[in-house]
């Protein structure tokens, strides 16, 4: 598990505090519920993308840089492999 540390205005930490005691549950626990609460109900714009949730993937194969700029990487591109001309 990640941790994450924030700061809160006074207002909102006294009324965290008192939902912590109310509920008897952690105050890790509450606030892990409203951030799922919130990713659950954005938008799928708001909503990461793969390209965002691989960042940590980047650059640990090898090969070419950008397959799209060396022509012998792009022949036969689009054709049907099971049937060739």
């Amino acid at each position: 598990m990640v941790t994450l540390t924030i700061k809160l205005p006074e207002a909102l930490a006294a009324k965290l505090e008192a939902l912590v005691r109310r509920r008897g549950q952690r105050r890790s626990e509450i606030v892990r519920e409203a951030i799922e609460r919130a990713v659950k109900e954005a938008p799928d714009s708001e909503r990461p993308s793969v390209y965002d949730l691989l960042q940590d993937l980047k650059g640990v194969g090898e090969g070419p840089k950008d397959l799209a700029t060396n022509p012998k990487h792009m022949r036969g591109f689009g054709r049907d492999r099971t049937h060739p001309r």
